[in-house]
C-alpha cells in the first residue's frame, strides 16, 4: 500500500514516568465532580499522558465511577475543547473511524479529510479501519471496497481510490509501474485515472519513491506535476497528497496545519485532529517541517490562532516552541 511505515517515533507526547493511574483518576473526578470544571487538571492529566495511558486511565476511571470518562468530559466541557479531550482519550484506531464517518454523514462529504487519512496513515492503520464495528452503520456500502459509501456526487475514481487503500498490496518491479503511470497519463490523449490508482494504492512506500526519481527521467516532469496537468477535483488532490505522504508525511501534515490558520478563521478539527494523531508519532519532524516551509514555529502560530483551555491543551501537546 502507498501509506507510510510509521516505526520511528518522533512524537511529543510519550509515556509519562512514574505514572499512577489511581491518582489520575482521582485528580480527574475531583476535576469534574462538584460545582465548576478545573480545565487545568483535565489538561495536565490528559495532554501529558501516552495514549496508552490514557487507556488504562479510562478503563480504571470507569471501574471506579461506573460512568464513561468520556461522557463525562462531554457532559462537563464543550465546544472545540471537549472535542479536543475526547479525541485524546479515544484509541487511535477509533478515532480515525470517527472521523471517517464524521466525514462521510451530513450534508456532502468532507472530502478534504478523506483525503488527509487516507493518504497518510499506514498501511497497518487502513486496515485496522475496515473490520471496526463502527463501521456497521455503513455495511451496506462498505461492502463495496470500490467505495460507494462516500457522498452522492463524489467523484466516482476518488471513491475506488479510498476503496482500493482496502485491498490486499501487491508488488510489481518499480520500472513497470514508472512506464504504467507515463503510458497512462502523459503519454496519452486523455488520461487512464484507473492505473494512477492501481498503481499509487499498490505499491510499497520504497517502490514508490524509486517511482518518482524514475518518472521523471521517463518524463521529463515530477508526477506530482503530472497529476495536476492531467486530472481535477477530488481525485487530483488525493493523489497528490499521496505523492506528497511519499516524499514526506511531516511535510504534508505541517501544510495542512498550515492551511488550517490560513485566512480568516481557523478549521478547529482538523488543528485537532493533526496534532492528536501524530502527537505520538512524528510531531517534532511536523514542527522542524513547519518552521522550514513557512518561516515560523507552528508553536507561535497556535498561540496567535486559538486561545483559553483549547489552545493551551493543543501547545502543550505542541511542545516547546522551536
Amino acid at each position: 500500500c502507498s501509506c507510510v511505515d510509521q516505526s520511528n517515533t518522533r512524537g511529543t507526547v510519550r509515556d509519562r514516568p512514574n505514572f499512577k493511574v489511581e491518582e489520575d483518576v482521582a485528580t480527574l473526578r475531583k476535576a469534574m465532580e462538584g460545582l465548576g470544571t478545573t480545565e487545568k487538571s483535565l489538561i495536565e492529566v490528559l495532554t501529558k499522558s501516552s495514549n496508552a495511558q490514557r487507556q488504562l486511565i479510562a478503563r480504571a476511571y470507569e471501574k471506579t465511577t461506573g460512568r464513561k470518562l468520556i461522557d463525562d468530559l462531554e457532559g462537563d466541557t464543550h465546544g472545540d475543547f471537549e472535542d479536543l479531550l475526547v479525541a485524546l482519550v479515544k484509541d487511535p484506531a477509533v478515532h480515525d473511524c470517527h472521523e471517517v464517518i464524521k466525514a462521510i454523514k451530513g450534508a456532502g462529504t468532507t472530502e478534504s479529510t478523506l483525503t488527509e487519512i487516507f493518504a497518510s496513515r499506514s498501511n497497518r492503520q487502513i486496515k485496522t479501519l475496515a473490520p471496526m464495528q463502527v463501521w456497521a452503520c455503513f455495511t451496506a456500502h462498505v461492502l463495496d471496497v470500490r467505495c460507494s459509501f462516500l457522498s452522492v456526487g463524489a467523484h466516482v475514481n476518488f471513491k475506488m481510490f479510498c476503496g482500493e487503500l482496502f485491498a490486499v498490496c501487491i508488488n510489481l518491479p518499480c520500472h513497470h509501474s514508472t512506464q504504467t503511470l507515463y503510458e497512462a497519463g502523459e503519454k496519452k490523449w486523455g488520461t487512464d485515472e484507473a492505473k494512477f490508482i492501481d498503481i499509487l494504492c499498490h505499491r510499497s512506500v520504497p517502490q514508490l519513491r524509486q517511482t518518482l526519481i524514475e518518472y521523471k527521467n521517463i518524463s521529463k516532469k515530477t508526477l506530482q506535476e503530472s497529476i495536476e496537468s492531467e486530472m481535477s477535483g477530488d481525485l487530483e488532490e488525493l493523489l497528490v497528497a499521496v505523492v506528497k505522504c511519499v516524499k514526506s508525511v511531516p511535510a504534508y501534515m505541517a501544510e495542512r496545519l498550515f492551511k488550517s490558520m490560513k485566512g480568516a478563521g481557523t478549521t478547529e478539527s482538523t488543528l485537532t485532529r493533526i496534532i492528536v494523531s501524530r502527537s505520538e508519532i512524528d510531531l517534532l519532524d511536523v514542527r522542524a517541517e513547519y518552521k522550514k516551509l513557512f518561516g515560523y514555529t507552528l508553536y507561535s502560530q497556535l498561540e496567535s490562532e486559538v486561545s483559553g483551555n483549547y489552545g493551551e491543551a493543543l501547545k502543550t501537546l505542541c511542545g516547546q516552541d522551536d
